[in-house]
């Protein structure tokens, strides 16, 4: 969800037993749209001798009122970094404002373009993510873009070997699958930067920063009690980011690039960075904008990505459904971009590993605030040194619980636009 100006801040009708529409049950297509121009790609990582299969979807979201609005989503897959065969890059990047799509196209061409050229980017990669960030940033308010009302978010993963580091901007958001016994568990990589949480509020805050909601700022609540619960559980009228003294810009997020003038009020670039080490456990992950996560938990996004063997399918699966669930509860939908990833072949010699070498596996998640990081150890999978066994079963198991239609890879259309849907490529 963006700002009051791009994406706006429609009210989402709850759902009849009192919970968003976030927490529904899956209900199968009523409208059913075969997606067209998908593409599979594949890259060997050599250094640790698995493979990375991947596919990427953009779905151009329905806006009534704009019909012929642009896609303001973009995403960036880069392989062999620096020439390296065991680096690649993976970014979605969400536009929002009346420039949205220019400042995403922008961040998206010149955020690895930095990162490439970075000498120490092996050597630090979290130091070299951080510095990417805020340059990209610094140029794009020297760009011709007019970014005063305008930026984009930015989820993106850099595999470096066997390991995963990802960088948040934003409320977009990553996640990977981790096989426990006969489960398969997401894990967010990312943690949404938005009102709902403290650390993020309390710090725009001393940026000055007025934190209220439409309603609020519109004098039709109370604007001293702010209380707005849970992102998961939450409505349609979230917190959001104003001026001392103006009704603007009225950001749901915290951090982005661009955004000038929110950036007054404590609208940072500076990324949280994840790291993660890769053990066979790790089935696949995924990085998508937030027009996917606004009504899908993580965990449903998981299991519906692991019910299908081949990533284009899951990847038109899932926004298939997120565009349904946004037009039960709006008239409009968000742009939708997904990228799943999986993690193929990989050796089970690590995880066999960590008794003898003592090292711990478990992911860690180093943030930096203003360029401090400090680390924090996450929760989540503790075991990681079985051995990866064949999916199929679990696969059979997960069609049980997840009530989506395997016989073809769909999307909903616009009700505007009676055509295949195309794939937007970014």
């Amino acid at each position: 969800m963006g700002c009051v100006h791009g994406k706006c801040c429609s009210k989402y009708p709850s759902s009849s037993d009192g919970d968003s529409g976030r927490n529904r049950e899956m209900r199968p297509y009523i409208n059913k749209h075969i997606l067209t121009q998908r593409s599979l790609e594949i890259v060997p990582v050599p250094s640790h001798n698995f493979n990375l299969q991947y596919s990427i979807l953009s779905q151009h979201g329905y806006y009534p009122d704009s019909v012929e609005r642009e896609n303001q989503d973009s995403f960036c897959i880069k392989t062999k970094i620096q020439g390296n065969p065991n680096v690649h890059f993976f970014g979605v990047f969400d536009g929002h404002g009346q420039h949205g799509a220019e400042c995403s196209n922008f961040v998206k061409d010149r955020l690895v373009e930095i990162l490439s050229s970075d000498p120490t980017l092996l050597d630090d990669p979290v130091k070299a993510y951080t510095s990417a960030f805020l340059a990209t940033n610094s140029e794009l308010h020297d760009s011709e873009i007019d970014d005063t009302m305008s930026g984009t978010t930015a989820i993106t993963v850099l595999v470096v070997e066997d390991t995963l580091y990802v960088a948040n901007v934003g409320d977009s958001r990553a996640v990977i699958a981790v096989k426990e016994g006969n489960q398969i568990l997401a894990e967010d990589l990312s943690n949404d930067q938005t009102p709902f949480r403290k650390d993020e509020y309390e710090r725009v805050k001393l940026c000055g920063a007025r934190v209220l909601s439409v309603d609020q700022v519109e004098g039709l609540k109370d604007p001293n009690i702010q209380n707005w619960g849970d992102e998961e559980s939450q409505g349609g009228d979230p917190p959001r980011l104003w001026v001392p003294n103006g009704m603007y810009p009225g950001t749901a997020f915290t951090r982005s690039v661009g955004d000038s003038t929110a950036e007054k009020i404590g609208v940072i670039a500076v990324p949280e960075v994840s790291v993660v080490r890769l053990t066979p456990n790790h089935l696949f992950f995924v990085v998508a904008s937030d027009g996917v996560f606004e009504f899908l938990p993580s965990q449903t996004v998981v299991n519906m990505a692991a019910s299908y063997s081949d990533p284009r399918d899951a990847c038109a699966a899932i926004a298939g459904e997120s565009y349904k669930l946004w037009l039960e509860n709006e008239n409009r939908t968000d742009d939708i971009t997904i990228i799943i990833v999986q993690i193929k072949d990989m050796s089970n010699q690590l995880g066999a590993s960590v008794t003898d070498s003592g090292v711990d596996y478990r992911p860690t998640m180093m943030r930096s605030v203003k360029g401090t990081p400090d680390v924090a150890t996450l929760s989540g999978s503790e075991t990681y040194n079985s051995v990866r066994s064949d999916l199929s079963d679990l696969q059979q198991s997960l069609q049980h619980s997840v009530s989506i239609n395997r016989s073809a890879a769909i999307v909903v259309p616009s009700p505007m636009h009676q055509r295949p849907s195309q794939l937007d490529v970014g």
